[in-house]
């Protein structure tokens, strides 16, 4: 299912970030973090030791990407929870999965402005202080240089 929202996601532009040979990062449109991105693989690949060398290094190229592009959003070493998503390892193959990666980051309109989940959008809906696509045009607009590298 995530490469077909992949096909979507690519098709509409809207709220990609960064599009190498091997991997995508966007902004999903139901993100609750106001800065939320997803890391996802062009091609069907269930964990990381299936991918092969050059994929390696795209997915190296995209994580780089997006995490200078939070640093350099408020101009500071920016936060975030990040994980990837993996097949099960009960030793079953699990065709259905793809291998994908999240960043959850907290900062919201600057480097002191966090957002914090509790009550109401924790057991009811979340409320969203900018749109996916507001976020994804924040962030694809920043440059690829670190600032501090300036």
């Amino acid at each position: 299912m995530l490469l077909a929202y992949l096909e979507q996601e690519l098709a509409l532009g809207e709220r990609i970030l960064f599009e190498n040979d091997g991997f995508v990062v966007l902004v999903p449109y139901w993100a609750v973090w106001p800065f939320e991105t997803m890391v996802l693989p062009k091609r069907h690949i269930r964990s990381m030791e299936e991918m092969t060398e050059g994929e390696r290094d795209h997915l190296a190229e995209a994580l780089s990407k997006v995490t200078i592009r939070y640093d350099n959003l408020f101009k500071t070493s920016f936060p975030y929870s990040m994980g990837f998503h993996q097949r099960p390892t009960d030793g079953h193959d699990h065709d259905e999965w793809v291998m994908h990666a999240h960043f959850l980051p907290p900062l919201l309109r600057s480097a002191t402005v966090r957002k914090f989940m509790v009550g109401f959008e924790l057991l009811g809906s979340p409320q969203r202080d900018l749109t996916p696509e507001q976020a994804a045009d924040r962030l694809r607009d920043l440059p690829e240089t670190h600032y501090l590298a300036d």
